[in-house]
């Protein structure tokens, strides 16, 4: 059986507080009656978790993480920027999903009313703002990664969607390509909104407004880059080039143009957004708007922390810009 403090504490003759004291160094103990909890420590091979001595610290060294769940092409970047930091730090991490919905929640709620974790990283699930956000207000420090422009009233990590959509349209736009397709994600999505506003600014802007019928509402995956793309040519509708609001969706529009017999570049460019790995493996290879994921998530982490140590929050959000990455398929300016 494993050695508790309450062992050490009947041995020592003392109770589990003054141990508990001995351990973490606070409260006033006898110096004789410390040495000798301290030895039967010794004698026992008495070993604290560390949650336990955390939590008599009132701390826990563990940092949680809430996100909507791991099946989103880019989230396995953020969290390994968040991970390689908090760990660097010397705390652990406790990762949520709600996958499960109301149940995920109310198993984090558990946890929360725990207080398992000292402050919290957060890729905001769809609906929970508003509980994230009075969390925050009883005194649970938050960080939001990727705020889609929800302006939320505690700290957040964000890139430039809106600019980087620009930089699409600009690459676009350099190469000739007046009629282009956009792909969006869901517009009830902040960064669908940014993206789009970017993206058709750039070409008003060049005298060149985008055609309504040209803008096919998505939902991030494969298969609406895909049909967008094969439905506006069996309609016959005129497009030379396609911004999809993910790499996912651009690799579907990718296949259906191949599928078509459409040559990429040559006939249609394709851009897409984030630069996942996946971007480097199309066929051609995909130009994209890469999204700083994994410095995001490493930039909330390091935050979260420098607060756990005492510094203040941040009073505005941090903004980690876009780049853009040229690859075969749209050829170089």
């Amino acid at each position: 059986m494993p050695i508790t403090i309450a062992d050490v504490a009947t041995r020592a003759g003392v109770s589990k507080t003054t141990v508990s004291r001995v351990l973490n160094g606070k409260g006033e103990v006898d110096v004789r009656t410390a040495d000798r909890v301290r030895a039967v420590i010794s004698d026992l091979g008495y070993v604290p978790s560390a949650r336990a001595v955390g939590l008599a610290r009132g701390r826990t060294r563990v940092v949680g993480m809430l996100v909507p769940t791991l099946t989103w092409p880019w989230m396995g970047e953020v969290l390994q920027g968040a991970a390689d930091v908090v760990e660097a730090e010397g705390y652990g991490l406790l990762l949520f999903t709600c996958t499960r919905g109301d149940e995920s929640m109310r198993r984090f709620a558990s946890q929360v009313s725990a207080k398992s974790f000292d402050g919290l990283l957060v890729v905001e699930p769809e609906g929970t703002l508003d509980y994230i956000t009075a969390l925050h207000e009883r005194g649970l420090p938050v960080i939001l990664i990727d705020d889609r422009s929800l302006q939320p009233r505690f700290p957040s990590v964000r890139t430039t969607n809106e600019s980087g959509a620009r930089a699409a349209a600009a690459h676009l736009l350099a190469l000739g390509r007046r009629r282009p397709l956009v792909v969006t994600g869901m517009r009830r999505f902040g960064c669908t909104r940014e993206r789009l506003a970017g993206f058709a600014g750039g070409y008003a802007d060049a005298g060149l407004p985008i055609d309504p019928a040209l803008v096919v509402e998505g939902d991030f995956t494969f298969e609406c880059g895909r049909v967008a793309v094969r439905r506006l040519l069996a309609d016959g509708v005129p497009f030379d080039a396609v911004f999809a609001h993910n790499d996912l969706s651009a690799a579907g529009a990718l296949q259906a143009l191949r599928d078509a017999g459409r040559r990429v570049p040559d006939d249609v460019a394709v851009v897409g957004f984030d630069d996942l790995p996946l971007a480097g493996h199309t066929h051609p290879p995909l130009s994209s708007v890469r999204q700083p994921l994994r410095e995001m998530g490493a930039a909330a982490a390091r935050t979260l922390i420098s607060h756990l140590g005492g510094t203040p929050l941040p009073d505005t959000p941090t903004v980690i810009p876009t780049t853009f990455t040229v690859r075969a398929s749209t050829g170089r300016t």
